[in-house]
């Protein structure tokens, strides 16, 4: 492999049965240039715009997670606290509605009306049959048309398997309640909830017998692109050699951990048999998820992710912070102090990941700013008040810069009523997808930039 000359964003290293993308160095120089969305001025960048979306299912303790100031000078409320070391890179924003996750005429089943319409703005179809019907979500508009800049056009992750048939909630099928990403109306993509099948997914270009070999003789995929990873380091600056350093140590620290949590019995939930080889710590299986998500985006395999942290309505317990009840039994709290006081740990607890995957984006030098600087990251739910399943005024949060585009630090209040799907158009709008709409959108949100 010849570096005499400046490095293409997209070389990879190889071996057999893998392909290692690279993160941004210095020597590969701007990448893009870009028109930010409120002024049209082009600026040049030294990366793409990425996307993730997070899910949080049974709704918050809103008292305790909306702050009560406007702007800039707010203060970060109990729940949101875990965000202090980023509160300057993320926006609070609230009076966004989810109203196809309401009944609408169709009666009971919130969760999975919830789950369904967050990322499509559609009424899903109340069946528990095979003839579902909802709406393309934002992940996949932006993946039909920027998803071919990448390996891996979009990522779907989480921690919950969720059944693909069956009446979960209140006569709507499974799938409602266990998916977020749409391809289209009747094409619900499933997730992955196995980091080593996420990993392999990213890596490997020979899914079967070079899987089965590196597996068998216990090697690192940063063993089959030795060769490689040897001349580009020789041929490149001292940073960027720093640098490729960092990352190589990344995903072998990522493959280690994923060996050692295999070692372990599969977790135990009453609901479903839990697949193989997933980590038997919860919060472990989440951090390993979410630093796939930093993988991802920085070897550029993808821009596009979104990860459930549990299947709306989910039921499972929180043993790492010593709460035995089932989550969604606990969310209809009726008032109850002792119940309150659960969903509040557990809402935070779901925070101290998110601020877990946003300071490690931040902690990646990218250009002239990090990965967070280059990214959009919204974290949120369908459901706000989960004790009452409302769906307006949602637990919205928006972080990172988006290239330029976006100003954090601030809570900004929307009117109420306002479609949720008009952030989602506004992030399309970023990435340079332009739809007139989106579900039930009305048009793009103002004041993020």
């Amino acid at each position: 492999m010849d570096f005499s000359k400046q490095l293409s964003r997209r070389t990879f290293l190889r071996g057999l049965g893998v392909s290692v993308a690279l993160p941004w160095l210095e020597s590969m120089g701007p990448l893009t240039s870009f028109a930010t969305a409120s002024t049209k001025e082009v600026s040049t960048q030294t990366a793409p715009n990425r996307m993730a979306f997070l899910y949080s299912p049974n709704g918050k303790i809103m008292e305790k997670w909306k702050p009560e100031q406007i702007g800039a000078n707010f203060e970060l409320t109990e729940i949101l606290k875990p965000l202090q070391n980023v509160k300057d890179k993320t926006l609070v924003l609230s009076g966004l509605t989810a109203d196809k996750a309401r009944a609408n005429g169709d009666g009971g089943g919130d969760h999975a009306r919830a789950m369904a319409a967050y990322l499509t703005g559609a009424q899903p179809r109340k069946t528990s049959g095979t003839d579902i019907h909802a709406g393309i979500s934002v992940d996949q508009a932006a993946a039909s048309q920027i998803g071919d800049q990448t390996r891996i056009p979009s990522l779907e992750l989480g921690i919950e398997p969720g059944y693909r048939a069956g009446n979960c909630d209140s006569g709507y099928s499974c799938v409602y309640s266990a998916t977020m990403s749409w391809k289209s109306a009747t094409q619900p993509l499933p997730k992955e909830v196995n980091p080593r099948l996420a990993f392999d997914r990213m890596f490997s270009t020979e899914p079967n017998a070079a899987i089965l070999q590196r597996d068998e003789e216990r090697k690192s995929i940063l063993d089959f692109v030795k060769q490689d990873s040897k001349d580009l380091i020789h041929n490149v600056s001292g940073n960027d050699a720093r640098k490729l350093d960092e990352y190589f140590t990344a995903i072998r620290d990522i493959e280690m951990r994923i060996a050692s949590a295999e070692k372990f019995p599969p977790i135990e939930n009453i609901e479903y048999s839990a697949p193989e080889k997933i980590p038997a710590d919860f919060q472990e299986h989440v951090r390993l998820m979410l630093d796939l998500i930093v993988l991802s985006f920085q070897t550029d395999v993808t821009r596009i992710v979104t990860f459930a942290l549990a299947n709306e309505g989910s039921n499972k317990t929180y043993p790492t912070i010593n709460i035995s009840d089932g989550h969604h039994n606990i969310s209809h709290h009726g008032g109850d102090a002792a119940k309150i006081d659960k969903i509040r740990k557990i809402n935070i607890f779901h925070i101290e990941q998110l601020a877990y995957l946003l300071e490690k984006l931040d902690s990646v030098p990218e250009g002239e700013g990090t990965l967070l600087d280059h990214s959009m990251i919204c974290y949120g739910s369908g459901n706000s008040d989960g004790n009452r399943h409302s769906h307006h005024d949602l637990p919205i949060l928006l972080s990172g810069g988006g290239c330029g585009t976006i100003n954090g630090g601030r809570h900004i209040e929307y009117p109420k009523e306002t479609p949720l799907n008009n952030l989602w158009l506004s992030m399309l709008q970023r990435v340079d997808v332009n739809l007139r709409k989106l579900g039930d959108s009305t048009g793009t949100l103002e004041g993020l930039s």
